[in-house]
């Protein structure tokens, strides 16, 4: 039985002030995979496509977590954070009950390469106070195998522990850089994903390109294989399975909730500063 339950490829969409990016997850065929809400990869060396960047905007009801590859992106928020994430980087933000934040490329030219994730909250978590994390790169721990090393963002593997948590439910992200083989074994967690973003690889003896979207059965180890490399995004976690209602940067239960939460915004109670 192959591990490899079903394909996708991103669709191509603007966000913020006009970035241009690919839609991989919450596109038309591809929705909401419980808890991950969305998956956002940007990738130009243009500046025109993406140095508009993500002006205020707010949130409420789930974590945001950036991954850089290359270029520079600066957040602040009405919390009163401020932050830089470069090459190799992330910045995890868990909005809760509110919080309005900027995201703005740093540079003017050259490559910006990244990921934005959304990992939603359940239910007893979403009116919590907002936190905000900034982890370069050298925080991130890496496991060698041979050619390969794994970046791991969140989770456990191979006795190290990535700095991205929610405390209490099990959330795992890797970034696998490949060459050769590699072998990783299944996190046991109900959701797994892969995403490659970079090359060819075979996944348990099957052939996948960049740009697709895997929906993974949950038990199997994955036996890697890329001689030329390739570059792919592990993620896995336990479904909260509970009712989701989306309105744009809001993400809620029920509908009622999501009135309220628009209505907060508008009235200036959704986060404690209005502005940055």
């Amino acid at each position: 039985m192959s591990v490899i339950k079903s394909r996708h490829r991103g669709m191509p969409a603007q966000d913020g002030a006009g970035v241009k990016l690919t839609r991989v997850i919450n596109q038309p065929g591809l929705r909401h995979q419980d808890p991950f809400l969305m998956l956002d990869e940007f990738r130009s060396d243009n500046p025109d496509d993406y140095i508009a960047g993500f002006p205020p905007h707010p949130h409420r009801g789930f974590c945001t977590l950036t991954y850089m590859l290359a270029g520079t992106m600066e957040h602040k928020d009405s919390v009163g954070n401020t932050g830089e994430v470069e090459a190799g980087g992330v910045q995890w933000m868990r909005a809760a009950k509110g919080i309005i934040h900027a995201e703005m490329p740093k540079q003017v030219e050259g490559l910006m390469w990244g990921f934005q994730l959304w990992v939603n909250l359940p239910a007893s978590e979403k009116m919590t106070d907002p936190e905000w994390y900034d982890f370069p790169s050298a925080k991130i721990p890496e496991v060698q195998a041979g050619n390969t090393t794994l970046r791991l963002i969140a989770g456990n593997y191979a006795q190290e522990t990535g700095p991205v948590s929610l405390p209490g439910r099990d959330f795992f992200m890797a970034d696998v850089k490949l060459h050769g083989e590699f072998e990783l074994k299944s996190q046991q967690q109900e959701k797994r994903l892969a995403y490659v973003y970079e090359g060819e690889l075979e996944l348990n003896g099957e052939v996948v390109s960049r740009g697709e979207l895997l929906q993974l059965d949950s038990d199997t180890d994955l036996a890697l294989k890329s001689d030329a490399g390739a570059g792919v995004i592990v993620l896995a976690a336990k479904p909260i399975n509970e009712p989701i209602a989306q309105y744009g940067p809001f993400v809620m239960n029920t509908s009622e909730e999501l009135d309220t939460a628009i209505k907060d915004y508008q009235s200036g109670t959704l986060a404690a500063n209005q502005k940055l």
